[in-house]
């Protein structure tokens, strides 16, 4: 089934739960870029081993595939605000439970607890947020959302390297992060957008396949943004990197990230079928996997080539995302962010395992074969789908 249509909205702009979802979401982005580090490090110190510190993090793309499909029911049940309040408790909850487990077996309940919470608030915030922006505005919006939530996620490890491991003062602060995330639901909650049961409830699925140019997009992003950035480092030490010059390589990637959400947004809106820009993204993306190993001698080159690849590529999230609240409203938009959602935990999944065995197969050159073959596949699907509908 295609949705070509885009539905009337709303024209106004209501700034006050675009500000309440934008700024909740983001606070728990910092409790998230706080956490994730000092649950790590606890780990460690308890004296795990790396394996079994990497099985309970993966516990976590798992969680937020099983919790995609809870987001619309809740939501139809209960309303989208105090859903989200109820997640924020949730994940409030876990991460004390996390300083107060003695067992290591415990911390698999608390890391599903805490994803399945984290996966419906991701779900139902960018659902609130698409339809409170009007649609001449949603590029821009989501923008701003995407750059937010990217300083909120920066700004986690920047508390955790001045807060420590130690004591129970980080897990302090998360709580107090996570607390304050409800404040702005909670003041904007009757403006909260309804969602009316319509008996699909349980066939969110079919969504990825409804607007396959956003959730294909969403699942691209997903697998180069996590086996890229956990990868980059040994591709960086293959070809002659040191350490500390492949991490600031990946610092100019979450730069660009951050600078370029805004004026893509913006480009986004004056664009009347948002899957060209799509493609565009997808090509730099693969062009910059093409130039990878002939800037790779010149680190200021490749510092370059990586800010634009990377806030490029990063815009396919922010896009994707805008194209999807283009076609669809309402229950509609709500299954079809879980299906989002959920395309980009497979992403997670698939990345680093396609792009460790490229590399493992042609070695460091195969990172960027790994990465390019993603986005040569969505190159092809959404340009199949833009010939398709000119030629009917």
């Amino acid at each position: 089934m295609t949705v070509d249509t885009q539905p009337q909205g709303d024209e106004r702009v209501h700034w006050l739960p675009m500000v309440a979802a934008i700024s909740s979401i983001s606070v728990v982005g910092i409790a998230i870029g706080l956490g994730m580090p000092l649950l790590s490090v606890i780990l460690e110190t308890r004296g795990h081993s790396a394996s079994m510190i990497g099985l309970n993090t993966a516990v976590a793309g798992l969680a937020s595939i099983a919790g995609a499909p809870l987001a619309t029911p809740l939501a139809v049940r209960f309303g989208v605000a105090w859903t989200m309040v109820a997640m924020i408790a949730a994940g409030a909850l876990a991460f004390i439970g996390f300083h107060f487990a003695p067992d290591f077996w415990m911390w698999f309940p608390l890391r599903i607890v805490l994803h399945i919470a984290l996966t419906v608030l991701f779900i139902l915030s960018e659902f609130w947020i698409s339809t409170s922006a009007p649609p001449h505005r949603r590029g821009l919006v989501l923008g701003i959302y995407a750059t937010v939530l990217s300083l909120g996620f920066a700004a986690g490890p920047w508390l955790f390297a001045h807060l420590g491991s130690s004591g129970f003062r980080p897990f302090g602060v998360i709580i107090g992060l996570v607390t304050l995330a409800a404040i702005p639901v909670l003041a904007a909650r009757n403006e909260s957008p309804s969602i009316s049961s319509d008996g699909e409830t349980s066939n969110f699925l079919r969504y990825i396949w409804l607007v396959p140019s956003a959730t294909a997009a969403v699942l691209v992003f997903g697998a180069v943004e996590t086996g890229g950035f956990a990868l980059f480092p040994i591709y960086g030490n293959r070809i002659g990197y040191s350490e500390a010059d492949a991490a600031l390589l990946l610092t100019m990637i979450g730069l660009g990230n951050v600078l370029l959400q805004i004026p893509i947004g913006m480009i986004s809106d004056r664009v009347s079928d948002r899957r060209y820009l799509l493609i565009a993204c997808a090509t730099v993306g693969l062009a910059g996997t093409v130039f990878m190993p002939f800037f790779a001698q010149n680190w200021h080159l490749m510092a370059a080539l990586l800010f634009v690849w990377g806030g490029v590529v990063a815009a396919m999230y922010t896009i994707g995302l805008a194209h999807l609240g283009s076609q669809l409203s309402g229950h509609e938009l709500a299954s079809a962010n879980a299906a989002f959602v959920l395309c980009y935990g497979v992403g997670m999944v698939l990345g680093p395992q396609a792009i460790g065995i490229g590399m493992d197969a042609f070695g460091p050159s195969g990172f960027g074969w790994s990465l390019g073959l993603f986005f040569a596949a969505y190159i092809a699907l959404v340009s199949v789908r833009v010939i398709r509908k000119i030629l009917l």
